[in-house]
């Protein structure tokens, strides 16, 4: 896989993002929303920025928070593959310097029997992915 080589050296650490949205397959999910846990890792080369010290040579942390917000605050989706999804080809398409990126989705309050932290998906795309 292409995506392998590109996963490795420098990267963007996001953890905890917790936002209330209301995404999901049932009507009760879509109608009184839950909590969702979002982690991203965005991977790029942060050897000028590190040198310069300046935050044009970066991307901005609060960019990418604001694309998982806007995604997980706004339309609702059925499934936490699309959510996840869109927070990453969101995130591609509008920083070039990202090689690639892995999305995490949470969901804390899910009801299965059991105790449980969360449930969910966790994708990785890279640049080549935004041609499909």
């Amino acid at each position: 896989m292409e995506t392998d080589s590109l996963i490795w050296g420098d990267k963007l650490i996001l953890r905890g993002l917790s936002f209330h949205g209301f995404h999901g397959a049932k009507p009760e999910e879509r109608k009184l929303g839950q909590k969702f846990v979002i982690d991203v890792d965005a991977w790029m080369d942060l050897r000028v920025a590190g040198k310069s010290d300046h935050l044009p040579d970066t991307v901005s942390y609060t960019e990418i928070y604001r694309i998982a917000k806007d995604v997980i605050e706004g339309s609702p989706h059925n499934l936490l593959e699309s959510v996840a999804h869109k927070i990453a080809m969101t995130t591609l398409k509008n920083h070039q310097q990202i090689s690639a990126i892995r999305v995490k989705v949470g969901k804390p309050h899910v009801a299965v029997r059991g105790p449980v932290d969360y449930l969910g998906v966790e994708i990785l795309r890279s640049r080549s992915d935004l041609k499909d």
